[in-house]
């Protein structure tokens, strides 16, 4: 098994052997038979397995050094995980922690078999866990954000024998932001992009240009107060100016050439939410699907992964396996 087993948990262990102990102390005062030691030992293989398989299902911390920093972050890799796996990179939004963060993803993860890491971002001057996206308050931090994520996951992909084609980055808020930069600087290194609840810094959009056509989906709430469905342009909101999502959006429909929008109203879960589809791009490579971005609207959502609205983690596989190569 791939998966090195975390300590098993003490309190599921004591209960087991506290089991196994009443059922001994039976045999010797009322003499049972075997039968009741048979029964016994099962019960410790039961639990024990349980307990190993519960671990299993748990993304694993580990540590790189980048930076001349320790970085940590968590990892699973569902137990019949093929070779040449596909790798989704999770960024959790900033002050958040790595370890525990969106397990919904695991579950997609295991029933479609691709890895999924969460890195854990570094601290801020105001010491915030944070990913470098050029913030304002972030004009001192040395962090290199952008080398650290290519860097994990080529080292991701050497050690677990996990696709370099088919390696995926999405995340949430400050993550989202993270996606936006790496859709402009890495599209070499990341097949497809989800920022959710993300914004397109204005910096980036006026520094740089994109590198080829890029598969991007976004889910954004429209009464969004963190991150502004209708933008910020004179950072009001202390982030930086950055762009309405629209447009920003709009910016990736267009770089991939896309011909025509197509609007789906998806199933009502609680928020209404409108799926703006931009297809008709060039090809993602040569004889490769046709680049397609699209827009998640949820109306009156907020600042969320809009779990109570959609199921956003299998939009997000069900986008980027469109690019498995």
């Amino acid at each position: 098994m791939r998966i090195k087993l975390k300590k098993l948990n003490l309190s599921i262990l004591l209960i087991a052997l506290f089991v196994i102990f009443a059922k001994f102390r039976n045999m010797v005062m009322m003499r049972i038979c075997s039968k009741s030691l048979l029964s016994a030992v099962l019960t410790l293989v039961c639990a024990l397995f349980f307990i190993g398989t519960a671990q299993a299902q748990q993304a694993q911390r580990h540590t790189i050094k980048h930076g001349g920093m320790e970085r940590e972050y968590w990892l699973y890799l569902p137990e019949d995980i093929k070779p040449d796996a596909p790798l989704v990179i999770l960024l959790h939004g900033y002050k958040a922690k790595a370890d525990g963060y969106r397990p919904e993803m695991m579950t997609v993860a295991k029933e479609n078999g691709f890895a999924l890491c969460y890195p854990q971002g570094a601290l801020d001057g105001r010491g915030k866990t944070c990913w470098n996206v050029g913030y304002p308050f972030q004009e001192d931090l040395k962090t290199d954000d952008v080398d650290f994520l290519c860097t994990l996951a080529r080292h991701l992909q050497k050690k677990h024998d996990l696709s370099r084609e088919n390696t995926f980055l999405t995340g949430m808020s400050n993550g989202g932001e993270m996606c936006y930069l790496m859709a402009y600087l890495k599209p070499d290194v990341f097949a497809a992009f989800a920022p959710i609840a993300g914004l397109s810094m204005e910096w980036s959009y006026k520094k740089y240009e994109a590198m080829k056509p890029v598969p991007l989906m976004e889910v954004h709430g429209t009464a969004d107060k963190t991150s502004k469905w209708e933008g910020d342009p004179f950072n009001e909101g202390g982030w930086g100016s950055y762009l309405a999502v629209p447009q920003a959006v709009g910016y990736w429909a267009a770089q991939a050439r896309c011909t025509h929008e197509e609007t789906i109203e998806m199933p009502l879960v609680r928020n209404k939410v409108i799926l703006h589809k931009y297809n008709g791009g060039e090809p993602a490579w040569e004889g490769g699907p046709a680049v397609e971005v699209r827009l998640y609207e949820v109306i009156g959502g907020k600042h969320t992964w809009a779990l109570n609205d959609m199921d956003t983690c299998k939009e997000i596989w069900e986008f980027f396996k469109i690019y498995l190569r």
